[in-house]
């Protein structure tokens, strides 16, 4: 008898009356899977009947003996047996580890007590883009089913702070770009406000964001999540505010580039401020309890910390914490030490009301402060990124397939390797009674931004074993999952699911499973040939602006402007389609040069010529295998299988990753072609180079076509809202838009390269209309 037959004698389960909402939930998903009906008592008895089956609402000796976070298991062939977790949120996870994968076993195997480890502690959503950020507007999205299929995942953790609007408040003059960066990781005050600055936003708006906090709270809470914060702080604040209170007038914090006015927070070394920050803390706290975290981002989007060395116009602050003619070290420790006071204060004011809360922040702003304030993370302060290792933003991984290449992205799959400086630094935390939560995407947001779904099981289970094995137990999940209505089939999180209560799962093995389960017996081959396919594809791609990878393909307008060699030639009313959704100023470079943004310098030419020549070598042949083989049997899986299949799920998906490496190897080509021909003194380069840009357009313009027609199925293959189009998510009028798009590269094939070096100082003078 397997566990799944055994599971049909239960006669009753019973549940603590009391016990935390999650035991309920977990129990209704069990009692579904068993027929059998839920008893809420008052008493457990230590009960061995056969068909009564047991919620233990306490760790017993079993399974406290055997690890801070496990489950334990016990089920007879009649039906008897009981579950007990020692944390509520690995409830879920568990029981549908137990329904999705332990009930194909032999019930033998758990007639006694059988414990399982939980691989990771934490399996937190960072920056969770669908329940609290800018995909929180994503048409079809179910925030019940989201975060459901978090607690499946076995996600522990997540965050719950998203605005109840699809903008924040804050404005800007015109052209600029800057308010956009408000409407993620909004700060404590567009919760709660305290008697400092009340007023300061409407009630309206405050009670809205805070009762949208507590609806994603009472959520995490129905399926055992541990909900929690993620803030950019100290962030800036109305300059009405500093009319009340002048000398509270704290750091500039606006990036100049990108703003258009200078945006200020208060000074955090000031008493009253402290108490500000103490006090909304706590009014959170008091409304949502059991809060466990708050993830602090700082230095960037209206963020930043007085006197700190990343702050976008050089070290600045209020008067209170440093006096003039310090040396730079002195001011690198005492702006350390200010951020850590911070720290300990939000983290004591929470503390009051939940002991466990942890306050965990990123390292990578910090340069010069990086030393002061990592010897500071000590009882509940904590770290989060992608590497430890690394001081500021650089990135001490190289590309898995191309080792002379550092061009990653942070916690995606492309981020292969592992340290062992890593698990020292992580263990330095751990003697201080701290944590380093490690950065890993298998989902949105990180990787093939705004695609759905995108399948690369067993580079997931890759990258989870080498964490697990070198003692990772605190992932931060970023970008979190997708919502099953967008994504049913997905694959990556199967794995995430299968991984956290088996490490040493047969990764083969559970492939064929869900294969035969989604596909059945006569088409599980081949979606397991295409799954293969397509990660030799993934492996291949070169991701030579990580920016392109991730929020800048949306930020950009990477499918919505045309690529032609002269960007300006084209007339300014006819580029104001796409130009006034794009997230940059009128002055930015990358209006008219793709490989710049403000003063960085994305790409140079000659990586991006030997960006293109990895792809069409080594990407396209696995890539379109795999496609062509889930196209050949289409028709025969909608005969077996139904509507909706796999197959063409994953045949849409998989299409729609193509157009989007088509798209970056296009953008590099351009970047090629066009800053070749500028330099070019040859006349046969130049030819050259035009070539190059005539083959990209021409490619781009199919490539549109093939994205529209891809738009007009069934499969939400990419992020897009039905509440109108803004900078930084696409709107239903997409395309619209890709027509646009193809009729002005069509006309425009033929222009001459050209990019104005003086593009910023000309714009900048330019008066805005």
């Amino acid at each position: 008898m397997i566990i799944a037959d055994a599971l049909t004698q239960i006669e009753s389960i019973h549940v603590p009356r009391h016990a935390a909402p999650v035991y309920r939930t977990a129990a209704d998903e069990l009692a579904r899977a068993a027929g059998a009906p839920i008893l809420l008592v008052d008493e457990l008895r230590d009960d061995h009947a056969s068909g009564i089956f047991r919620f233990l609402p306490d760790v017993d000796e079993l399974t406290a003996n055997a690890s801070e976070d496990a489950a334990c298991f016990r089920l007879t062939p009649h039906g008897s047996g009981f579950i007990a977790v020692s944390r509520p949120y690995l409830l879920f996870g568990f029981i549908s580890h137990l329904l999705r994968h332990l009930a194909r076993a032999d019930v033998a195997t758990v007639q006694q007590p059988q414990i399982y480890p939980a691989a990771f502690a934490w399996q937190r959503s960072v920056y969770d883009y669908f329940l609290t950020q800018e995909g929180r507007i994503q048409r079809g999205l179910n925030r019940e089913t989201y975060v459901r299929r978090l607690a499946q995942s076995g996600f522990t953790h997540i965050e719950v702070n998203g605005l109840a609007f699809p903008m924040a408040l804050e404005t800007g003059p015109k052209g600029e770009a800057y308010p956009m960066f408000y409407t993620y990781c909004p700060a404590l005050d567009q919760f709660v406000s305290s008697r400092l600055n009340h007023g300061l936003y409407p009630d309206y708006y405050l009670s809205a964001n805070f009762a949208s906090l507590k609806r994603n709270a009472k959520l995490a809470r129905r399926y055992g999540l541990v909900p929690g914060l993620l803030c950019f702080e100290p962030r800036s604040v109305p300059e009405e505010f500093f009319a009340r209170y002048p000398m509270l007038r704290g750091a500039r914090v606006d990036h100049p580039f990108r703003s258009f006015k200078p945006r200020y927070n208060m000074t955090i070394a000031h008493p009253k401020v402290r108490e500000h920050y103490a006090e909304m803390m706590t009014r959170v706290m008091d409304e949502v309890p059991d809060l466990g975290f708050l993830s602090i981002w700082t230095n960037d989007s209206g963020a930043g910390f007085e006197h700190t060395s990343s702050l976008y116009v050089g070290r600045n602050g209020g008067p209170y914490l440093i006096r003039e003619w310090k040396d730079h070290e002195e001011i690198a420790r005492v702006a350390g030490e200010n951020v850590l006071a911070f720290y300990r204060l939000l983290r004591d004011a929470a503390r009051r009301v939940n002991p466990e809360f942890r306050l965990i922040t990123r390292m990578e702003p910090f340069y010069t402060e990086h030393e002061t304030i990592w010897q500071g993370l000590r009882d509940g302060l904590e770290a989060e990124g992608a590497s430890f290792m690394a001081r500021g933003w650089e990135m001490p991984y190289t590309h898995p397939r191309y080792p002379d290449s550092h061009t990653i992205n942070g916690g995606s799959i492309y981020q292969a390797a592992y340290d062992d400086r890593e698990t020292q630094l992580t263990e330095e935390l751990a003697g201080r009674s701290s944590r380093g939560h490690l950065y890993f995407s298998a989902g949105a947001h990180a990787m093939f931004f705004p695609l759905l779904g995108v399948p690369y099981p067993t580079l997931t289970a890759r990258r989870l074993r080498v964490l697990y094995e070198r003692g990772v137990r605190c992932l931060a999940h970023l970008g979190g999952t997708h919502p099953p209505e967008l994504v049913p089939f997905n694959v990556n999180h199967e794995i995430l699911s299968a991984f956290q209560f088996d490490p040493d799962l047969d990764i083969e093995a559970i492939l064929h499973d869900i294969a035969h389960e989604w596909a059945g017996t006569q088409l599980a081959p081949t979606l397991l040939k295409a799954w293969a396919l397509t990660e030799d594809a993934i492996l291949a791609f070169p991701n030579m602006v990580p920016l392109y990878s991730t929020i800048g393909f949306v930020w950009y307008r990477l499918w919505a402007r045309p690529l032609v060699p002269n960007i300006e030639a084209i007339p300014a009313e006819e580029r104001a389609y796409y130009e006034h959704f794009m997230c940059t100023t009128p002055h930015n470079p990358n209006n008219v040069d793709l490989s710049r943004d403000v003063l960085f310098q994305l790409t140079t030419p000659e990586d991006c010529q030997v960006a293109v020549e990895r792809i069409d070598q080594n990407l396209w042949k696995p890539l379109d295998e795999a496609i062509a083989a889930l196209d050949a049997v289409r028709d025969e899986a909608g005969a077996a299988l139904g509507e909706g299949t796999v197959i063409e799920d994953q045949f849409v998906r998989l299409s729609a990753l193509r157009c989007w490496f088509m798209t970056q190897r296009n953008v590099a080509a351009w970047i090629a072609g066009v800053h070749g021909y500028l330099r070019a003194d040859d006349d046969s380069i130049k030819s050259q180079c035009r070539a190059m840009l005539r083959d990209a357009m021409t490619r781009e313009i199919d490539n549109s076509r093939h994205l529209a027609v891809l738009l007009g199925s069934e499969i939400e293959f990419m992020s897009m809202t039905d509440q109108g189009e803004t900078p930084l998510i696409h709107g239903e009028n997409l395309p619209e838009l890709l027509g646009r798009r193809i009729a002005l590269m069509e006309a425009h094939l033929d222009d001459e390269p050209f990019i104005d070096a003086h593009y910023i100082e000309r714009i900048a003078g330019m008066v805005l209309a």
